[in-house]
């Protein structure tokens, strides 16, 4: 079973939502970075680093839990 997770980062009157499966964390921080890097976006390095953060710590919450079982 694949499990699919999301981020979602609200900015302004934008709305940035990723939807990606467990696995593809890689390809989601690659998205992030090209968004961030595109001057057309309202999407900065900053936005990047916090949805980055907020992966790992789910990343790290998940570790744990397993870790505890």
């Amino acid at each position: 079973m694949s499990v699919t997770r999301q981020l979602s980062l609200l900015k302004g009157p934008e709305r940035f939502v990723f939807r990606y499966r467990v696995g593809n964390e890689a390809e989601v921080i690659q998205a992030f970075a090209t968004l961030a890097a595109d001057e057309r976006r309202d999407f900065d390095w900053f936005d990047a680093a916090v949805l980055s953060y907020q992966m790992g710590r789910r990343l790290e919450k998940e570790m744990d839990e397993i870790s505890s079982s």
